[in-house]
C-alpha cells in the first residue's frame, strides 16, 4: 500500500506549464470576445441596469 501511495504522489506534483498556459488562453479568448463583440456591451447595459434597480435608479 505505501508504494502505491508513493507512486501516486510522486506522479502527479500540482499543475505543468502547459495547464496553465490553457487556461490563460481560454481566458484571453473569452476577454477577446468580450472585448470586440456586442455580447460585451449587452452583459455591461445588463448588470448597470440591475444596479440601477438595486439602487434606486441613477442620480
Amino acid at each position: 500500500m505505501r508504494d502505491l501511495r508513493q507512486r501516486y504522489e510522486l506522479k502527479d506534483r500540482g499543475q505543468t506549464a502547459i495547464e496553465y498556459l490553457g487556461i490563460l488562453a481560454v481566458v484571453a479568448a473569452i476577454i477577446l470576445v468580450l472585448l470586440t463583440t456586442d455580447f460585451g456591451t449587452a452583459i455591461s447595459n445588463a448588470i448597470t441596469d440591475q444596479i440601477e434597480k438595486v439602487t434606486g435608479g441613477a442620480e
